[in-house]
């Protein structure tokens, strides 16, 4: 692995293109090459739209995760059903913490409340294109309080909470009914370490 760091890019100039619930703007910058010179000066248009928390609710007794469903309009140009089966997620505001986060975020959601809150791994959604970085937890959860209709009116959220059968969810991932990375990479996460997770738990 090259060992370049965040010195060995060189921003030239930053112009704001957009700035609404997301931002958009253009970078000018040049950056080392692996050959050891200098790159041209390269513009890119990078989509600004913050960092985020995801949380995946499980029920180690009834072996069940808390999943949601709700709308996703950019989902319609290359799927029939752009109603998206996801896990819990919300932006990061600026000096949050990104356990509280979960919290606030499993409760407007989800309607459910955490416990034994575990961080799974932290990644970059689209890093061609987008800044965003989510960082990804699992959490306890009693999924017998997990029900209804749920969401901020302020944000148009419709969404709909489901408990679902782990071994269930493992079938839509085989079966690609469950589409968006984030889900994918949870559940997957949880199939891989669930018996540590267990342990940890002390179950």
């Amino acid at each position: 692995m090259t060992k370049y760091t965040k010195d060995d890019v060189n921003l030239i100039k930053v112009e704001d293109l957009f700035d609404g619930f997301f931002a958009l703007k253009r970078y000018h910058f040049t950056h080392k090459l692996f050959d050891g010179g200098t790159s041209k000066v390269v513009t890119r248009e990078v989509f600004e739209r913050g960092h985020a928390v995801a949380v995946l609710p499980y029920d180690p007794v009834l072996d069940e995760v808390v999943l949601l469903e709700q709308f996703r309009f950019p989902a319609l140009e290359t799927t029939d059903y752009p109603w998206l089966i996801e896990v819990v997620a919300g932006i990061i505001e600026p000096g949050e913490d990104l356990e509280d986060v979960c919290h606030r975020e499993a409760q407007e959601e989800a309607g459910v409340s955490l416990t034994h809150l575990r961080k799974m791994n932290t990644y970059l959604a689209s890093p061609g294109a987008c800044s965003e970085r989510i960082h990804l937890y699992v959490a306890k959860v009693d999924a017998t309080t997990a029900s209804g209709i749920h969401g901020l009116d302020n944000e148009a959220e419709d969404i709909k909470v489901m408990r679902v059968k782990l071994s269930d969810a493992e079938k839509w991932l085989n079966e690609g009914k469950i589409d968006n990375s984030t889900a994918i990479i949870a559940l997957q996460w949880l199939l891989l370490n669930k018996r540590t997770l267990l342990e940890e738990w002390a179950l």
